[in-house]
């Protein structure tokens, strides 16, 4: 099992850190440095929707993170919501974390009360486990969701309220993974298009599934053939609109999941997946990496197939949504939630209300929505309108957004220190049983069950204990 972890943290790690680089870039490159011209080739235009900070506020916000928000070296391109902020007055401070120190500095600053940062990048164990420890603020005074700017994000944000408050205002979202395929391939095999599945409503995971086992099983000698790799595991099973980890906010406690017959059936599935040769294991760090290595789909956020790892001018790819569950049609998007946790002893409301905003002005209004595609497809010239697409429909309203609170409990079920230093235990959760250990012996879902479950009951006790303690 060692061997598999080991794996699993490598992408994970990678996968945060490209990621991350989306905003910005390394700490090196996030330095100031004034060598080099932002780029700014498509135009913002001023928005009459975004709060004007006050004259006489503090208009410079302090940013805690692992990359830049502002133009680096790494990534001159200025965001449509920076751009925005900048036309308000506003200005961003950044002081470089790592990955590994991130929390460890946000909560140095605040217990020291010196250098807090005004805003913190949302990650799921912010829900409850820094909530109860009062490391942010409340946002409802400089959030409204009646206002017509935040009103379609307040089914999201009811799902992190504590004592009767908003904690985040979902800014948008992306999908921690889709399917990236060779379209060449699917077409010189005869298979059923994925794209057109999904168009027609009959992406699913049966339809996956057939079409997994068809390529695999036309194969000639000693040929080998998969028909997925890298992180899909945790979305697949979300599918079914079931979480690990439910929250029961009328009674105000975490309830465990782990006995559910609809988040079981996906876990066998999975198991069976793996046992039919269908899951080519550990870490492959691109899509035309992963398709050299006659694998069909490849299951990642899309920082691994843009930029350098998107389509060449010959290449021919798709994307598609982790396929619906068979027995639960709903469209789900496992999602990355852009949002920024207002720090506990910030005291910068008015030009935090005004980031925010910017922030969500940017990623909804159908102005800058060209604005954005515009700058997608100057770095992305390869990809097609139907990929572009689909990268949006996922994060639209047609698509419930999925967050599994087993990630938010505790550090014992969320930080890889706290398991084997490699990864999550809520990760393990869902990917133990598509995995081989070293001794070459691929688990249940009933023996990850009966082995954990016990750890996770623990947890969430304690967790109930301490909502109960400040009044949830």
């Amino acid at each position: 099992m060692k061997n598999y972890k080991r794996i699993f943290a490598g992408v994970m790690a990678l996968g945060m850190a490209l990621a991350t680089a989306s905003c910005g870039s390394s700490k090196k490159e996030s330095k100031s440095d004034e060598s080099f011209e932002p780029t700014n080739n498509v135009e913002v235009e001023e928005s009459d929707q975004i709060s004007e900070i006050p004259e006489g506020a503090d208009a410079n916000l302090l940013y805690l993170g692992e990359g830049d928000l502002n133009p680096t070296k790494g990534n001159k391109e200025t965001s449509t919501e920076l751009t925005l902020f900048q036309q308000k007055g506003g200005s961003i401070s950044f002081t470089p974390t790592t990955h590994e120190q991130r929390f460890d500095k946000l909560a140095a600053a605040i217990t020291a009360n010196k250098d807090i940062p005004d805003i913190f990048k949302y990650e799921w164990i912010a829900f409850p486990a820094h909530i109860v420890k009062d490391m942010y603020n409340p946002i409802d005074d400089i959030v409204d969701f009646e206002d017509d700017l935040w009103a379609p994000t307040k089914e999201v944000a009811d799902q992190f309220m504590l004592r009767g408050k908003h904690y985040v205002a979902p800014l948008g979202y992306q999908a921690s993974a889709m399917l990236c395929y060779n379209a060449a391939v699917i077409e010189a095999e005869g298979l059923d298009d994925p794209y057109q599945l999904y168009i027609d409503g009959e992406w699913t995971w049966s339809n996956w599934i057939n079409i997994m086992t068809e390529y695999t099983g036309n194969a000639s000698g000693d040929e080998e053939r998969f028909g997925v790799n890298g992180f899909f595991k945790n979305h697949f099973v979300q599918q079914t609109g079931k979480r690990m980890i439910e929250y029961d906010q009328p009674n105000n406690k975490f309830v465990s999941n782990l006995l559910d017959p609809d988040i079981e059936k996906a876990e066998n599935l999975l198991y069976d997946m793996n046992k039919n040769g269908l899951i080519k294991d550990g870490w492959i760090g691109s899509a035309s990496e992963c398709f050299k290595q006659n694998v069909l789909f490849y299951g990642m956020g899309d920082w691994a197939y843009t930029g350098a790892s998107g389509p060449k001018e010959d290449d021919s790819w798709g994307i598609v949504p982790i396929p619906m569950s068979d027995d639960n049609p709903q469209k789900i998007t496992t999602s990355d939630m852009t949002a920024f946790m207002w720090v506990k002893g910030s005291d910068k409301a008015d030009a935090v209300k005004t980031w925010f905003e910017c922030c969500r002005v940017a990623k909804t209004d159908p102005e800058y929505e060209q604005t954005n595609k515009d700058k997608f497809f100057e770095n992305n010239p390869y990809w097609t309108e139907e990929m572009y697409q689909v990268r949006q429909d996922v994060i639209s309203d047609d698509y419930m957004m999925m967050f599994d609170y087993i990630f938010g409990i505790s550090n014992v079920l969320a930080d890889e220190k706290s398991f084997d230093g490699n990864q999550k235990l809520a990760d393990y959760m869902y990917s133990a049983v598509a995995s081989i250990d070293e001794d070459g012996n691929q688990p249940t879902w009933a023996q990850v069950r009966e082995q954990y479950s016990a750890t996770i009951d623990s947890e969430i006790e304690e967790m109930n204990k301490q909502m109960a303690a400040i009044g949830g």
